[in-house]
């Protein structure tokens, strides 16, 4: 075998379509285009809605208020600290095992049931995890910052 002899599999490549030839090519007269018009004589851009108000101008620009202060905590729920702790949790340790976002401080939920006694270290807590946390003989300890 020499690399004359490659050829691409059968399927793979098919030939370019010539349009505009006439009426015995595959795409001959209006090559596709339809009769008249624009879309006929020029390119109209992929955006162009025919006149109408366009989507972009037609749609309100966004309004209110986003605080540039203020605080995105990852969100850990009670359930996973019991799945997956025995004893101490800390960010660290959430971040380790991929359950919260690195890099963004702990804000423990109260979606769930705890039975275990775990010592939960959070920058912060929703009341609900608070009580069920403490409930179940763990405590708690908000971390700064």
């Amino acid at each position: 075998m020499k690399l004359h002899h490659l050829r691409p599999a059968e399927g793979a490549s098919t030939d370019r379509t010539r349009v505009g030839r006439g009426r015995a090519g595959a795409r001959g007269k209006t090559a596709g285009r339809g009769t008249k018009g624009t879309g006929a004589r020029k390119n109209v851009p992929t955006y162009f809605e025919g006149g109408q108000m366009p989507y972009q101008r037609r749609v309100p620009k966004l309004k209110g208020f986003s605080n540039p202060n203020r605080e995105e905590y990852a969100p850990v729920n009670i359930e996973v600290l019991a799945t997956y702790f025995d004893g101490d949790v800390t960010p660290e340790a959430l971040y380790a095992h991929g359950l919260a976002h690195k890099g963004r401080p702990v804000k423990v939920l109260g979606r769930g049931q705890i039975d275990k006694a775990l010592t939960v270290k959070a920058h912060a807590f929703s009341a609900a995890a608070k009580a069920k946390i403490e409930a179940a003989g763990g405590r708690i300890e908000t971390l700064g910052g």
